[in-house]
């Protein structure tokens, strides 16, 4: 027999509640947990990008030309 943890007040909270919708609710619940889950992707994609692109950007934005502008 597989036994399992215990589970956190809230997320029990949360599956009691989710008992008592009915399927069409349920089913929009989980639509906006996928919504959540694909901005919190996004949001990490996003600032990945950034970092990786840090470096290229600075080797163009640190220059002798664009000093000019940086004591304007």
């Amino acid at each position: 027999m597989v036994q399992t943890q215990p589970q956190p007040p809230l997320i029990e909270q949360v599956i009691h509640k989710l008992q008592t919708l009915s399927p069409e609710r349920i089913s929009e619940v989980e639509d906006f947990i996928d919504f959540l889950s694909d901005r919190d992707s996004d949001r990490r994609l996003t600032q990945s990008a950034m970092a990786a692109s840090e470096p290229v950007l600075n080797a163009v934005w640190d220059n002798p030309d664009d000093a000019e502008y940086d004591r304007l």
